[in-house]
């Protein structure tokens, strides 16, 4: 008589409870290990009442009222540019309430461009940070410029990539850098002027008197007899000093008010420039310029004439160069100068005040030049490699 299978023991009621509490083990401390790494902002607890919501206020909270307390926009992003918090700076920046800025994504408040280099910044994860200027969208209303500073975060026991943004509003100082703009610009309106009527002042008088004194020096050299050789000699020096200095403030008035460049423009002055650079300083320069269709405008003429002025000034005294290259042409409806030179360069990067001196002046005021007609001025130096300054000027339609 063959015995029966066993039929399987059904668990005891203390199996099962202890199978339960294992489990409710397992979720609490899964629980903790989620708050303890930051990924847990509030808990929600079942209870006869219904569920209760329960905010962890550790040393996030000390952090959040920090946040908040800051007089600029704090943002912390997902990988995908999700907002996984705000302050209520940055809700009043975009003009939006809090709890609709919140969850939402962060590139709906740039545009396209800046959306597409926004994204790419945040792709770059081995970087320490960045910084960035965009037109943060705000409705319908006025984009406001601001500076986004990207840094990443890096998070215990998470796989997420988050990053912290700082958002700070840069109203004010485009308004200061607008008002010093014009303020430079009227500067030099006004120095234009101001350098008319001393040009004025010397042609008309203070060089007429020095012909006068050549004309009256010479003929005294004339009345001379010949027996009176060490006075006759001292004549003639006397003569041809005041004949240079005459040429010397001719020189002067002529830079002051380049009338030659009303005239004829500065395609043909340039050649001119160079030929009187290279026989004061004993420099070669060579000039590279095709001939331009027409005429440019004056504004732009004075401004590229002051513009090699001023960078021949800079080599003449700082660069200690043996060659100069100026190339000037046009292409696409925009004025291109290069200004080109051997000498001994210096470091960008250096601070103003270890610079050749006046050289930060001078390239401010190169600068300015080229920004009041439209254009753009970049300069690229290094030390024992020579200076090259380039200037571009887009014509008006």
């Amino acid at each position: 008589m063959s015995a029966s299978p066993a039929s399987p023991r059904r668990p005891s009621g203390s199996t099962r409870e202890v199978r339960h509490l294992r489990a409710k083990l397992a979720e609490a401390v899964a629980v903790i290990r989620a708050i303890r790494s930051g990924e847990v902002d509030a808990v929600v607890v079942a209870s006869n009442g219904g569920p209760q919501v329960f905010t962890l206020e550790g040393a996030d909270h000390a952090y959040r009222i920090l946040m908040e307390s800051m007089h600029e926009g704090a943002l912390t992003l997902s990988a995908k540019a999700a907002i996984l918090f705000a302050n209520r700076c940055f809700a009043d920046l975009v003009k939006s309430p809090l709890e609709q800025v919140v969850g939402s994504s962060f590139s709906r408040f740039l545009g396209g461009p800046d959306r597409k280099i926004f994204g790419q910044l945040l792709k770059k994860r081995d970087r320490t940070g960045a910084k960035l200027q965009v037109q943060l969208l705000a409705g319908k209303e006025a984009a406001t410029p601001v500076q986004l500073s990207i840094l990443p975060l890096a998070q215990a026991n998470s796989n997420r990539a988050t990053f912290g943004v700082v958002v700070t509003d840069l109203t004010e100082v485009r308004r200061s850098e607008e008002q010093l703009r014009a303020l430079i610009q009227r500067v030099v309106e006004v120095q234009e002027t101001e350098r008319g009527r001393v040009a004025l002042e010397l042609h008309d008088h203070v060089t007429q008197l020095l012909c006068a004194v050549l004309v009256r020096s010479q003929v005294l050299a004339d009345q001379l007899p010949e027996a009176n050789g060490p006075a006759r000699r001292e004549a003639i020096q006397l003569r041809d000093l005041l004949g240079e200095t005459a040429n010397v403030v001719e020189r002067i008035s002529r830079d002051l008010r380049p009338g030659v460049l009303e005239q004829v423009g500065l395609n043909a002055v340039l050649r001119n420039i160079a030929r009187e650079f290279a026989h004061r300083t004993g420099m070669t320069c060579k000039v590279h310029c095709k001939p331009l269709p027409a005429r440019l405008p004056a504004g732009i003429e004075l401004a590229l004439y002051r513009i090699i002025h001023e960078a021949l000034r800079n080599v003449e005294l700082h660069a200690h160069a043996q060659k100069v290259i100026l190339q000037l042409k046009q292409t696409d409806g925009i004025i291109r100068l290069k200004i080109q030179d051997d000498g001994a360069g210096f470091d960008l990067n250096q601070h103003p005040n270890r610079r050749p001196r006046g050289s930060s002046l001078g390239l401010l005021s190169m600068s300015e030049r080229a920004s009041h007609v439209g254009g753009i001025l970049k300069m690229s130096s290094c030390r024992g490699g020579g200076t090259e300054i380039a200037v571009q000027i887009p014509l008006p339609a």
